[in-house]
C-alpha cells in the first residue's frame, strides 16, 4: 500500500511539473528572427549603400573634395573594424535583449547627429558612430540571436534573416534618393534616426530575449532528449555544431589553426568582391561592356545572391561547411579566369552569376560557419574577432585595383593576383577539419571533441 502510494505521489508530481513548464502554441524563435531581419535592414545608415547616395549632396553642401569625404568614411570604417570585437564581448555578457535597445537609441542620435553635421571634423565622429553602429553592432546583433535561437536550422535562419539585408540593398537607396530631391539630405538623415527609434527600440525591450533556455525552451523549439540519436555513419556526413558546454573561448580560437583558415575565405571574399564591384564599371569597360550593362550587372548579382541565399542555407544544414565554402572560392576565381579573358561580352553574366553565388555563401554559410565550429557561448566574441579583419580588408579592396592601373596600366595583374588568393583560400578551407578542443585548465584530462 505504501509503495502504490509513493508511485502515486510521484505521478503526482512529475505531472505537476509539466503542467509548471512554459507552453507555446508559437516557437518564440521566429519573432526573434523577424527582429533579427529587421535589424539587418535598419542597419542601412551605416551601411555603405545607404551612405553612398548622401556622398554628393552632403559633400557640396559642407564645401568638402571628394578625398576630403572619402577619408572620414575610410577612418570610420576602420574604427568599426576595431570596435566589432569589444562589442561582441559586450554582447555575449548582456545579451541581445539589453544591447539592441542601447545600440538602437546610439544609432538614432547617431543619425540625428548626421543632419546636424557642419564640419569636417563632425563629420569624422558622424561616420564612426553610424558605421560602428549600424554596419558594425546591429548586424552582429542581428547573426548573434539567430545563432542562439536556432541550431539544426541555423543556415536557413541565417538565409531568412539576411533577406532583411538583401531587401534593404534593394529599397533603401530609392528611398535616400526620393527622400534627398524632396526635401533635403539633413531630412533624410532625420527619417532614418525615427525609423530606427520607432521600429527597434520597443522591440528589443519587449519582446527580445537572449536564448531559449531563458524561457524553458530548446534551441529551434526541439527538445534533443525527444530526437533519435542519429546513427555513427549518418552523424559523420552532418555539418559540425559544437556543443553549448564545449564552446571556445577568444583565446583557444585564436590559437586554433582551422580558425585562420575559415578567415583567409571571408577575408578574401571581402577584399577580392569589394575590389571587384567599387572598380566594376572601368573594369567590365575595359573588355567593351558598355557602363549601363555594368550597372545593371550589379543589380543582377544582388539579386543572384538574393535568390540563392536560402539554397545556400539548407546546403549549410546538411553538408560540412568547409566544402561550401571551398567552392564559393573557387567559383570566385572563375568570376576571375572570366574577367580576366573575357572570350565573349555575354560572359558578363556568368561572372556576375559566380559572384552572386559567393555573395548567397559569404550570407549563409560564412555567417553561420563561426558559431558551428566554436559554440554559443562566446560567438559574439569570436565573431566580432573575425568580422573586424574582414572589414578591414574590405576597406583594403579597391586598392589594389587602383594601384594596378596605375602602376602598370593594365587590370591584368591584379586579376591574376585576384584568381589566385581565392584558390589558395579554397585550399586552406578544404583542410579545415573539424576543430578538436584541448582543455587547457586540465592537463591531465582526456581531450574532448568539439563535434
Amino acid at each position: 500500500m505504501n509503495s502504490q502510494s509513493s508511485c502515486a505521489e510521484v505521478e503526482l508530481k512529475g505531472g505537476l511539473e509539466e503542467i509548471a513548464l512554459p507552453t507555446y502554441k508559437f516557437f518564440p524563435g521566429w519573432s526573434i528572427l523577424g527582429i533579427a531581419a529587421l535589424a539587418q535592414f535598419l542597419s542601412a545608415p551605416g551601411q555603405s549603400f545607404s551612405v553612398a547616395v548622401f556622398k554628393d549632396p552632403m559633400r557640396m553642401s559642407l564645401g568638402l573634395s571628394e578625398t576630403q569625404y572619402s577619408l572620414a568614411y575610410g577612418f570610420a570604417t576602420i574604427v568599426s573594424a576595431c570596435l566589432l570585437p569589444f562589442i561582441g564581448r559586450m554582447l555575449d555578457h548582456w545579451g541581445a535583449r539589453i544591447i539592441l535597445p542601447i545600440v538602437a537609441t546610439g544609432l538614432a542620435i547617431s543619425c540625428f547627429f548626421m543632419s546636424q553635421i557642419h564640419t569636417l571634423g563632425s563629420l569624422y565622429l558622424g561616420f564612426s558612430l553610424v558605421r560602428s553602429l549600424g554596419q558594425g553592432a546591429l548586424t552582429l546583433i542581428s547573426v548573434w540571436m539567430v545563432g542562439e535561437w536556432f541550431e539544426k536550422k541555423r543556415g536557413r535562419a541565417t538565409a531568412l534573416a539576411g533577406f532583411g539585408s538583401a531587401f534593404s540593398v534593394m529599397t533603401v537607396p530609392f528611398i535616400n534618393s526620393w527622400l534627398i530631391s524632396e526635401y533635403g539630405w539633413k531630412t533624410g538623415w532625420i527619417f532614418h534616426a525615427v525609423t530606427v527609434a520607432v521600429c527597434l527600440i520597443l522591440p528589443g525591450i519587449f519582446i527580445v530575449r537572449n536564448r531559449p533556455e531563458d524561457l524553458g525552451l530548446h534551441p529551434d523549439g526541439i527538445d534533443p532528449a525527444q530526437e533519435p540519436e542519429p546513427q555513427p555513419e549518418e552523424k559523420s556526413k552532418r555539418p559540425l555544431i559544437t556543443a553549448t558546454i564545449e564552446s571556445w573561448t577568444v583565446r583557444q580560437v585564436l590559437r586554433d589553426p582551422t580558425f585562420w583558415k575559415l578567415l583567409s575565405v571571408i577575408t578574401t571574399h571581402a577584399l577580392v568582391g569589394t575590389g571587384l564591384v567599387f572598380h566594376q564599371i572601368a573594369l567590365l569597360g575595359s573588355h567593351g561592356v558598355p557602363e549601363n550593362w555594368a550597372i545593371r550587372m550589379m543589380a543582377f548579382q544582388a539579386v543572384c545572391a538574393t535568390l540563392l541565399m536560402f539554397p545556400a542555407g539548407w546546403l549549410t544544414d546538411r553538408f560540412p561547411s568547409r566544402y561550401i565554402l571551398c567552392f564559393s572560392m573557387l567559383c570566385m576565381a572563375l568570376a576571375n579566369l572570366i574577367v580576366l579573358t573575357m572570350p565573349a561580352i555575354w560572359m558578363v553574366v556568368v561572372y556576375t552569376f559566380l559572384l552572386g553565388i559567393t555573395g548567397s555563401i559569404f550570407r549563409s554559410t560564412a555567417t553561420v560557419v563561426w558559431i558551428n565550429y566554436y559554440g554559443r557561448m562566446n560567438q559574439g566574441a569570436v565573431r566580432g574577432v573575425a568580422w573586424s579583419m574582414m572589414i578591414l580588408a574590405s576597406a583594403l579592396g579597391p586598392l589594389p585595383v587602383a594601384m594596378s592601373i596605375d602602376y602598370f596600366g593594365s587590370y591584368n595583374p591584379v586579376l591574376y593576383l585576384f584568381m589566385a588568393l581565392p584558390l589558395m583560400a579554397a585550399l586552406a578551407v578544404w583542410s579545415a577539419h573539424p576543430p578538436t578542443l584541448f582543455k587547457d585548465e586540465e592537463p591531465a584530462a582526456e581531450p574532448e571533441a568539439a563535434s
